[in-house]
């Protein structure tokens, strides 16, 4: 079957809706915020979840995402699909939040802090196995393994995110994947 090279081109209607809802809240449209909230919020819920293994950060930081995207939508230019930039931005808040609100013993001492204790990951509803696994890593471990094999970012991206050595970003990853292993060979 062929396929007309305007039609492989053609924007989807859904890309459209979007770019136009995107539109009108550059211009200040609320109501067209509230709605990009309503389709966006879940997921970036998720996201933030799964980095900072807390749900109340996580509720927190969810909120700043949309707050930073009120006053930085006009930064959008479409060079990218928006939702791309949507977890560009939660990434980059919620590891700003995870820096500020670090207990100052463990900024002091190399104390690494494990996640999610088991309760509270039981609280969490709507996380399927693997998730309620990765809010188990240790903080690093977790924060790489989230933005390498959940998010897409490559290590050289992480260690520049995270401040760690490009070789520090692969060690956490796959201790990650080796922690998930076990643990998921032993439910």
């Amino acid at each position: 079957m062929l396929i007309d090279a305007h039609q492989a081109f053609a924007k989807t209607s859904d890309e459209s809706a979007c770019e136009e809802l995107i539109g009108r809240v550059q211009q200040g449209d609320q109501a067209a915020f509230a709605q990009l909230y309503a389709q966006h919020n879940r997921r970036v819920y998720a996201l933030c979840l799964r980095l900072l293994a807390d749900r109340h950060y996580a509720e927190d930081v969810t909120q700043e995402v949309f707050v930073q995207l009120w006053y930085k939508i006009s930064q959008f230019k479409g060079q990218s699909k928006f939702t791309t930039w949507l977890h560009s931005v939660a990434s980059n808040i919620a590891i700003s939040y995870l820096r500020k609100h670090k207990h100052w013993l463990q900024k002091v001492v190399s104390i690494e802090k494990s996640g999610m204790d088991e309760t509270s990951i039981a609280l969490c509803k709507g996380l399927n196995g693997l998730d309620k696994l990765v809010l188990r890593l240790p903080e690093r471990a977790r924060l790489v393994f989230v933005l390498h094999a959940v998010e897409g970012y490559r290590h050289e991206e992480i260690s520049t995110m995270l401040g760690m050595a490009i070789g520090s970003s692969k060690s956490q990853y796959h201790r990650a994947r080796k922690l998930l292993r076990e643990w998921y060979e032993n439910e």
